[in-house]
């Protein structure tokens, strides 16, 4: 069975409080009980890392290919200016899509640039919740 890694970034952990105007009123817990239920009807396994603290994020991307065949990333902040987790997915080498609950190209122009994207299979930004979701169906197609 294909393994793939979700991983949140900072802040993530306060869904459902944090902005709920910019990210709605849908819990981390809520969406990643919704990512484990895609998953088993498409017959992939997920296990899901969150951390408001970039060292501890580029350590569990370090170690993702000993035990995943991809990974779904939400950088949140850390998307606009992390160079460290851009170097981390990029030697990595597994399948990566980027995640966004908001769309960060209808937001402040300083969170139009993502430094993860470019290292990546593609991303997906602006559905909220169903973002994960897409993006599971996308790995899971990369990965076939």
């Amino acid at each position: 069975m294909k393994a793939i890694l979700v991983i949140h970034g900072p802040n993530l952990n306060l869904l459902g409080e944090r902005e709920p105007d910019v990210y709605g009123s849908v819990t981390l817990d809520a969406i990643n009980a919704a990512v484990t239920a895609l998953a088993a009807e498409l017959k992939v396994s997920v296990a899901f890392f969150q951390s408001n603290h970039e060292g501890e994020m580029l350590e569990k991307i370090g170690q993702a290919r000993k035990e995943f065949q991809a990974i779904i990333i939400n950088p949140a902040a850390y998307t606009h200016t992390s160079v460290a987790l851009r170097d981390a997915v990029a030697a990595a080498g597994l399948p990566t899509v980027e995640v966004h609950l908001s769309n960060i190209y209808a937001r402040e122009e300083f969170r139009h640039k993502s430094l993860i994207a470019p290292v990546c299979k593609g991303q997906i930004s602006g559905f909220g919740p169903m973002s994960y979701l897409l993006a599971l169906r996308a790995v899971c197609n990369l990965l076939t």
